[in-house]
């Protein structure tokens, strides 16, 4: 752990001398097979993902057709209203940083972080960002790590570095615990409200947040990166099997009113935090053996199969639609 968070302050340091040349990714770059066709980018509404780690847009219509692939890397993105978001890669002397872009791709304001890119959302609106990073360890199966989940509001500035800021309240008491930590954002559409995992003391709980107030509430276990519908009735995420991630995890949707749970059709273990595409389907991404990345979709109601949506992508987000 010494020597990560050795490495950390290095490449940290190294952001500020090499920003400039992280804004760069801005410059579009249309890959050799898509077409670079202006008639593309307008025709009807559109996906984006990430095709090896470039920014990309599909046609909602023909997900598995041609593609628009940029120069614009990112580990993470999303997108929201007139709002892009990219948590950049991290190298071997470049720290990540959060970039956010108008629609055009043009970098509006970058905030240099310290850690390794993992969540990534936007509000409906555009106007609310949050991203989670690894700050030890690497995955959500293991004991030990750490990570360290932020919110910018693009509109007032105000930035919030950790969510381990705000007060807790757990099981209706206040609670501070040094081993807290949140991950997987979702927003509501009033950009105050939000839903988050907070992880402490060997359980895992669905949190709603409060941003003006700075505070959290915990609502139920067992709840992993969540994800509000476009009608905010209900929320999708991954339940870890037998409350023990090491066993993997279900796809689940929660709907809020009723406190209702249905699995979904994917029985295969995703380790994503899942996007709506519209209020019926839930989209994800999954890794194949030889470490490429697909996303697929389930219906939300718990019916129907998975189906292959967009072979060679991950981070699905719909364009300009004002959905989480």
């Amino acid at each position: 752990m010494t020597s990560l968070r050795a490495r950390l302050v290095v490449i940290s340091l190294a952001t500020v001398i090499l920003a400039g040349i992280a804004l760069t990714y801005a410059a579009l770059a249309p890959a050799a097979d898509a077409p670079a066709s202006t008639a593309l980018a307008s025709a009807g509404p559109r996906l984006q993902v990430l095709t090896n780690g470039l920014l990309s847009t599909v046609s909602r219509a023909d997900p598995g057709g041609p593609r628009e692939v940029t120069a614009v890397r990112c580990d993470r993105a999303y997108t929201g209203a007139a709002t892009v978001a990219c948590l950049t890669p991290v190298g071997a002397l470049t720290a990540t940083s959060l970039v956010v872009m108008d629609t055009s791709l043009r970098p509006v304001k970058e905030i240099p972080l310290t850690g390794f890119p993992n969540r990534l959302r936007v509000s409906a609106s555009g106007r609310m960002i949050a991203w989670t990073l690894f700050i030890d360890g690497h995955s959500y199966a293991t004991t030990g790590f750490s990570t360290q989940t932020g919110i910018l509001d693009t509109r007032t500035g105000r930035l919030v570095r950790s969510l381990e800021e705000f007060t807790i309240t757990r099981d209706g008491r206040p609670y501070r615990n040094v081993d807290a930590n949140f991950w997987g954002v979702t927003f509501a559409g009033d950009d105050n409200r939000f839903y988050a995992t907070l992880s402490t003391g060997g359980r895992r709980y669905l949190v709603e947040g409060d941003m003006a107030a700075g505070t959290v509430r915990t609502l139920r276990d067992n709840v992993e990166c969540p994800s509000l519908s476009p009608d905010g009735t209900r929320i999708a995420y991954k339940s870890a099997i037998g409350a023990d991630p090491a066993r993997g995890w279900r796809l689940t949707v929660l709907n809020l009113g009723s406190g209702r749970t249905v699995p979904l059709a994917e029985t295969r273990s995703v380790d994503d935090q899942p996007a709506w595409l519209d209020d019926q389907t839930v989209a994800y991404g999954l890794q194949t053996g030889d470490g490429t990345n697909n996303t697929w979709t389930v219906p939300a109601d718990g019916g129907g199969s998975p189906t292959l949506l967009i072979p060679g992508a991950n981070s699905p987000a719909v364009i300009g639609r004002d959905g989480t």
